[in-house]
């Protein structure tokens, strides 16, 4: 699960990112909304955890930037602001939740865990096609087809953001947890195992190459 933290308090940082390392995540962390939104541009992400305002620049636009390209993405934005318009002006720009600092720590984490539970484990339907993340599982016209592992998580991914191109590097990041330590073939030889698992014994075409760019969901193909 690929996570950015935009948090200009080092304690607080610290403690997040230590916490969702622990649990598997793979965390970027910044103490900047400018760097943040470098790391976006760069990066796709499940998870945002962003402090409202860092000194004077608020983290706004960086929200409605993030739900505009990417709908899937949850965003949660902490503050040590109490006042009802500032909640309600995160809200009204995508916010998934609105945490008021101080907070206590355990239910911090049982509410990410909700986020990202219930936002990328939903099951994806699109036509006759079904993608359940939560039982790594695909049904086609009523029928389940075997496809497992790093194959099934990019195909997952790219049907997330199907309306998005999205490059090797990219793939790298949502989906190994060490994505410098691979090379970008991996992501070919996942694409293939769709292929010849999916594509070609259904006669369908879900991914689409978009040549020096990166891939697109492409199912059905009149979309």
């Amino acid at each position: 699960m690929r996570t950015l933290i935009i948090e200009s308090d080092s304690i607080i940082r610290k403690q997040i990112s230590d916490q969702l390392n622990s649990m598997g995540y793979q965390v970027d962390i910044t103490e900047t909304i400018q760097d943040g939104e470098y790391y976006v541009n760069i990066r796709t992400y499940d998870l945002i955890i962003s402090e409202l305002e860092i000194g004077s620049q608020s983290v706004l636009n960086l929200l409605n930037s993030v739900k505009e390209s990417s709908s899937k993405t949850s965003f949660i934005v902490l503050s040590g602001k109490i006042d009802k318009q500032s909640e309600l002006s995160a809200l009204k720009s995508g916010a998934d939740d609105y945490i008021k600092k101080p907070f206590d720590f355990e239910i911090f984490i049982a509410r990410i865990e909700n986020k990202v539970k219930f936002g990328n484990n939903k099951t994806i339907t699109i036509d006759d096609l079904v993608i359940s993340p939560e039982e790594e599982k695909i049904i086609y016209q009523g029928k389940d087809i075997e496809l497992k592992g790093k194959p099934f998580e990019v195909l997952t991914h790219l049907a997330r953001h199907r309306d998005q191109i999205v490059s090797k590097e990219q793939l790298l990041d949502a989906i190994w947890e060490e994505p410098e330590l691979v090379t970008p073939n991996v992501i070919e030889v996942a694409i293939n195992q769709v292929r010849q698992k999916i594509d070609k014994p259904l006669n369908i075409s879900t991914i689409e190459t978009i040549r020096r760019r990166g891939y697109r969901f492409c199912y059905p193909q009149n979309n």
